[in-house]
């Protein structure tokens, strides 16, 4: 056999003799071999090794490299000595004889480079067998992996190069590869290969996130824009961009600048904008559930309404029946009585059924006078004294210079003739009221600031309430008449004791909006399951509050479901538990409508927390399209059936009459002319005859039902 002596430096991995001497590696060679030159020296120099060979093994491996001193660097000389010998030649073992006084048990193989650059390590110079070398492709570094991986009697296999770190010392090697033999084809010889660090590493996939957040949010609610709805982009003149719908709520607040960049911005500068590629949050499904809860409760108030009408006719249809169960008894007590026999003629006793039941059925009113109440206008509000049987009309004074102010005009019921003035207040009144008692006191409300009750037996104010602000409407308690209500124009209501004549006792202090009240109105306490609670209804321009008088001395205010703005008036049937609401003409409804709401209280389902109160709406009624004046109108019981059906009357500016509706049908019943617009009207009774009056800047006009 032929021994093969290579003598490898490879960054202090040499094996070292006793005397210090370097000692050759001895490769055996499995018996023949082919021919070859004889005394083949193949000599390469290389410059000092960089010693960073055993620090990527001990990376691959997971170990902390040592470090280690260098030593002087020397010219390295490989030198290869090979004996020629005749015969096959078989190929060398692939177990090397290398002491393992330390770690270098593989072999490393990477592509040769084209050429080496001088001073970056050290060169290797191993023979390899020709299948090794067709095994080998070039492409990416490689990494033998370590002999505990690949067993001691495996082959070492290939890891790729991973860590940059490893790869930054760009070792060069060399690699020679020997054709044995004549026949052998000449393979090409690999070129050095330079092993460089990883070019440059790709940007972490969350550096652009902040930024490309922020370009997808709303910088006012900092959520994301939409592609339809009202978060839909939008834009300002300055380009900065938001949604709709806060950009909207923004400048119609304080804002008049752009919450970015401070330019001054209105809403006329806002423009929708349609991206053709937008990266919006997709909320079409959104959008049509929220269309879909619309229609639900569209759908939803359209039955309360149409249960509110239903239990309207039962109310009517159940005093009907009540009141034909009565009448069928008296009939059968009248055929009880002698001398009422079958041989009688039965006509006095139908004649006389069919009279009532023909006072009893639907008439209609009648004009009946025309009283001029102010020759020079000014005519505000109209009230009824029931103990003194007149009309009371509110106007300036006719003798100005002698007694300026405003007052308010008696007007005979019996006769319907003027009778006299009685001056209250220095400006114009704006509200009349009478209380239950029959005491004459006329509670009265005005533009001076004043609330003054005023004795219609002596014609003489006897108590001035100072309000502070002009009073826009009043109403008395009800439940208790000591007690007054004054609604201000800053949306307050004040409650006064009539015995208490310092200041008022409570004030109301409004929710919202500090619109005027115009209108107050009492609901007293009844035996009823839908509303049983008493409190207090204002109505201002913007809505409508409930206050349920919990105590004497304390009030829960409830806000009344009602269409925002656009309200005019607010009055209450006391017995039916029903309020009218007057909205005045808009966008969404051109004309003047009367909407019949029906008071109600949820079940008290939480101990901790009261019942809610509400109204749902019954039925509505459209008038003209002219609203200048805040006119008040009236919702009462019809003369006809027993007082049992509800009429609702308003003025129609438009047409200047008096309109007349059914409130179980809706149905126009009467159309009652006058010169001027109607601004109050006033049902009252004498000597069991129904009146309907209506009042007009000069005028008084009287209606009798027949």
């Amino acid at each position: 056999m032929e021994e093969m002596e290579v003598d490898v430096l490879l960054g202090g991995t040499e094996t070292v003799g006793e005397n210090g001497a370097q000692l050759a590696i001895q490769i055996s060679d499995s018996g023949s071999s082919t021919d070859v030159e004889e005394n083949e020296v193949a000599e390469v120099e290389a410059p000092d090794p960089p010693r960073l060979l055993m620090s990527a093994w001990a990376f691959s491996q997971g170990m902390e490299p040592v470090r280690r001193t260098a030593p002087a660097p020397t010219p390295p000389r490989v030198v290869r000595r090979r004996a020629g010998r005749s015969g096959p030649r078989l190929r060398p073992s692939t177990q090397p004889t290398l002491s393992h006084t330390r770690p270098l048990d593989f072999l490393l193989r990477v592509p040769a480079a084209v050429a080496a650059e001088p001073g970056l390590g050290n060169a290797l110079v191993v023979s390899e067998s020709e299948d090794e070398d067709e095994a080998s492709a070039p492409g990416s570094p490689l990494l033998p992996a370590s002999p505990a991986d690949t067993g001691p009697g495996g082959p070492a296999a290939l890891m790729p190069l991973q860590d940059p770190a490893a790869a930054a010392a760009d070792h060069f090697v060399a690699v020679e590869t020997e054709r044995t033999g004549p026949t052998a084809p000449q393979q090409p010889e690999p070129a050095l290969a330079h092993v460089a660090p990883a070019a440059q590493s790709a940007a972490p996939a969350g550096v652009d996130q902040g930024e490309d957040g922020e370009g997808e949010t709303c910088s006012i609610c900092f959520e994301s824009w939409t592609t339809a709805g009202e978060h839909r982009l939008a834009t300002l003149r300055c380009g900065h961009l938001f949604g709709f719908k806060c950009i909207d709520r923004w400048l119609r607040g304080a804002g008049s600048q752009c919450p970015q960049c401070n330019k001054k911005a209105k809403r006329s500068d806002i423009v929708r904008l349609y991206a053709r590629k937008l990266r919006a949050l997709d909320n079409s499904e959104q959008e049509g559930i929220k269309r879909m809860l619309q229609q639900e409760q569209e759908l939803r108030r359209k039955a309360e309404s149409e249960s509110a009408q239903c239990r309207l006719q039962l109310q009517v249809m159940t005093h009907e029946c009540g009141k034909l169960r009565k009448q069928i008894q008296e009939l059968k007590t009248l055929m009880a009585q002698p001398g009422c026999g079958p041989s009688q003629p039965s006509g006095a006793a139908p004649m006389g059924l069919s009279q009532r039941q023909d006072s009893a059925q639907g008439g209609q009113y009648a004009f009946a006078k025309a009283v001029l109440v102010s020759q020079t206008g000014g005519c505000r509000v109209l009230a009824y004294c029931e103990p003194l049987c007149c009309l009371l009309a509110s106007q300036p004074s006719p003798q100005a210079t002698l007694v300026p102010g405003y007052g308010v005009k008696k007007i005979s019921a019996v006769s319907l003739k003027a009778c006299q003035y009685v001056p209250i207040h220095a400006k114009q009144i704006r509200g009349l009221a009478f209380s239950k008692q029959p005491d004459s006191l006329l509670l009265s409300a005005a533009l001076d600031n004043t609330l003054k009750l005023t004795s219609l037996l002596t014609n003489t104010v006897v108590q001035t309430y100072n309000t502070g602000r002009p009073v826009w409407s009043c109403c008395w308690c009800l439940d208790n008449s000591n007690y007054v209500y004054a609604g201000l124009n800053n949306g307050s209501v004040l409650l006064y004791d009539t015995r208490d004549t310092s200041t008022h006792v409570q004030e109301l202090a409004p929710l919202g909006s500090r619109c005027p009240v115009t209108s107050v109105s009492y609901v007293p306490r009844a035996a009823s399951s839908s509303f049983p609670c008493g409190g207090l209804i204002a109505g201002s321009l913007a809505g409508g509050c409930f206050w349920e008088q919990v105590d004497e001395a304390a009030y829960r205010p409830h806000i009344l479901p009602l269409e925002t703005g656009g309200c005019t008036d607010i009055q209450v049937e006391p017995e039916s538990r029903h309020c009218l609401v007057t909205y005045r003409p808009g966008r969404s409804n051109p004309s003047l409508r009367c909407v019949l709401m029906e008071l109600s209280r949820a079940p008290q389902e939480d101990a901790a927390q009261p019942p809610a109160c509400s109204c749902q709406p019954v039925q509505s009624f459209s008038a003209g399209t002219s609203c200048k004046l805040l006119t008040k109108n009236a919702v009462f019981r019809s003369p006809a059936r027993g007082g049992r059906s509800t009429l609702v009357c308003a003025g129609d500016e438009a047409s200047n009459s008096t309109m007349v509706w059914d409130a179980s049908t809706g149905a126009l019943l009467q159309k009652l002319p006058a010169d001027l617009p109607v601004l109050d009207i006033c049902p009252f009774e004498v000597n069991q005859d129904s009146y309907l009056a209506s009042l007009t800047e000069k005028m008084l006009k009287v209606y009798k039902w027949e």
